[in-house]
Formats: structure tokens, C-alpha cells, sequence
């Protein structure tokens, strides 16, 4: 288990990392509903068959299950350092979760096509268009919804995978739907996925073994409403302590942005901007 407290790194994150108290939040966004009575049935032939199947091949090791909560809204806000983060996280959680991956993984044709469908959905995946404005409201309403219905989400706030295993600071989506919804949060810390399952891998590998532990929920509402950005910040801080205490990582201290394909993006990177 971490050596420190989930408690003590609350208190000494905000002096971690920068802070942008005006942030705002959105995530990623939406593409249609992949067809929702086929995707049930296959999520739960993927819940009953395959997730069994993944927990006996690879072994990971678990904490913390007791910490899930058996029902309600509730948000899984993990680091992310794989691919395979996205199927763990279900496979180890006691109850279903949901998650939204690229549409790409949903449109193919072919039996390829036909496979990845099967694959993402059996692990309750969504078909997520990537992009901001109306498709970020729009994926923000998805999580909205899933969350009003008494479901289980994964986010990962770093808001893509770290590719140099440390854990970069949280944007402000997760905070803003759990301060919105009044879901529950839990934190969620990964270790050895990226070893497992590094870039550019097809499979994941068996050693070193995968650990997923799973934090005390945490309750955001007392820091104030979700259209604070005061409250979205100290929200989302708090998060990302309890998610370091878990995965014992080095802090990045700045956001986790793709390289800019072009001079002008460089320099819009490097001026002060919203993150989203």
C-alpha cells in the first residue's frame, strides 16, 4: 500500500503543481449511440465471459474493492499510462462501468472492423468523436446522462496517456461532472500497465503483474457549485492527490498536451489558454 495517506497528499498537492483557478471543464464528446440493445448484450457477454477470462490470464493484483460503491452515480478518475487502462479498470471493478473510446474503433469494416466493435463494446465501451465545441458539450451530456442514470464512468482527468510515466495535473471535466451530477469519486491508481502493454503493442504482455487500486470515494459538493472555477480546481486537485497517493508516481506539474504540428500551435500552446 502507498506509503502516504490519500488524506496528507490532499493537503500538499495544491503546493505541487501550478493552478488556473478561471479553468474550465469538457471532455472529449460523443459520436451516436452504437446500437444500445445490441450493446448491452454484449457487454454483458463481455462482463460474464471475457472479463473472467482477462483476470485469470493476466492476474492483476487488486485493492481497495471494497472502497466501490455498490450503487449510485459514481466516477472512476484514474491515471493513464495505457491502452489497456480502458479494460482493466472494468475488469477488476465489482460493478459495470462505462467508458468512451475513439468512433474509429466502431466503424470499420470487415472482420477487423466487425472485432473491434465486438471487443470495445464487451468492455462497455461508447463511440466517442473526438474534438472541442459542440462535440465536447455533447460528450459532456453523454457522461451527463450515463451518470443521471445511476451508472459507473471512467475519466481519466490527465486527459491522455502519459507517455513518460508521470502523472500529469488533472483538467477540470471529471470535477465539473461530479460537482454537477453529485456523483461519488474514485480515485483509481494503475501501476506497471504501460510494461505491460507499452506503445505501439498489440498485446498485453503477462509480467510485470498489473495493479489497480481503488481510493476511498471522495465527496466534492461541499467546495461549491459546478459553474465555480474555484470549486472545479480545488475539486480537481483533490482528485488528482488521491490518485497520486494511489499510483506513487512522479508529478509532471504542467498539462499533458500533444506536440503542436505547426509553429503557430506551438506558440498558442505557450501563451495562457483554457484547457480543456
Amino acid at each position: 500500500m502507498p506509503r502516504h495517506t490519500v488524506r496528507a497528499y490532499v493537503a500538499r498537492y495544491p503546493r505541487l503543481v501550478p493552478h488556473d483557478d478561471d479553468e474550465q471543464s469538457p471532455p472529449d464528446d460523443v459520436a451516436p449511440t452504437y446500437g444500445r440493445d445490441r450493446a448491452k448484450a454484449t457487454y454483458a457477454f463481455g462482463r460474464s465471459v471475457l472479463a473472467p477470462i482477462a483476470r485469470f490470464v493476466y492476474r492483476p493484483r487488486v485493492e481497495g474493492r471494497q472502497n466501490i460503491p455498490t450503487s449510485g452515480p459514481v466516477i472512476f478518475a484514474s491515471n493513464h499510462l495505457s491502452f489497456i487502462d480502458s479494460v482493466i479498470i472494468p475488469v477488476t471493478s465489482t460493478r459495470p462501468v462505462y467508458f468512451l473510446a475513439k468512433s474509429s474503433y466502431f466503424t470499420g469494416t470487415g472482420l477487423k472492423g466487425a472485432l473491434s466493435r465486438l471487443f470495445f463494446t464487451s468492455f462497455g465501451a461508447s463511440p466517442v468523436q473526438r474534438g472541442a465545441g459542440q462535440a465536447a458539450l455533447d460528450a459532456l451530456e453523454q457522461h451527463r446522462q450515463m451518470l443521471e442514470e445511476g451508472k459507473a464512468v471512467a475519466l481519466y482527468p490527465e486527459g491522455t496517456r502519459s507517455l513518460d510515466g508521470r502523472l500529469y495535473k488533472g483538467r477540470t471535466g471529471v470535477a465539473f461532472l461530479a460537482l454537477q451530477t453529485g456523483a461519488k469519486v474514485v480515485p483509481v491508481g494503475l501501476q506497471n500497465t504501460n510494461l505491460a502493454m507499452p506503445v505501439g503493442a498489440k498485446v498485453p504482455k503477462l509480467r510485470p503483474r498489473m495493479v489497480v487500486r481503488f481510493g476511498e470515494p471522495l465527496e466534492l459538493r461541499h467546495l461549491g457549485p459546478a459553474s465555480s472555477g474555484r470549486a472545479r480546481r480545488q475539486a480537481t486537485d483533490a482528485i488528482m492527490a488521491a490518485i497520486h497517493a494511489l499510483s506513487e508516481q512522479e508529478l509532471a506539474g504542467i498539462y499533458n498536451e500533444p506536440p503542436a504540428p505547426t509553429a503557430i500551435e506551438r506558440i498558442k500552446q505557450a501563451l495562457p489558454h483554457e484547457r480543456r
